[in-house]
């Protein structure tokens, strides 16, 4: 039985400049986040350590139309069109959750 919804992203950005930027479009999507979308459960970005270049989303959703709502919001369709011209490359993994420890 599923336990939710997941992905894992990792963004390379392009140099310093579009780091800067993107993390500013990062903050006004997640504030959209938070104030619209109760289903997204977890919604987290990550600086991997000695790769300042690099951003790394985790996110959960009640279930995949949760992350279908997501998707359909217009934070989101304006993070998913702003978001290329400062990034090198996209990695996405998606995960259907079977057990753990959220949150409440």
């Amino acid at each position: 039985m599923s336990e939710g919804f997941g992905l894992v992203v990792r963004f390379t950005l392009r140099d310093q400049q579009a780091e800067t930027a993107f993390d500013g479009l990062c903050a006004e999507t997640l504030a959209g986040i938070k104030s619209r979308e109760p289903e997204t459960l977890t919604y987290v970005m990550h600086i991997p350590v000695d790769e300042p270049l690099v951003r790394v989303f985790y996110e959960l959703y009640a279930d995949r139309s949760a992350f279908e709502a997501h998707e359909e919001q217009s934070h989101t369709n304006r993070f998913l069109v702003e978001r290329e011209q400062f990034l090198t490359g996209t990695e996405v993994t998606s995960l259907d959750a079977i057990a753990g420890k959220r949150a409440v």
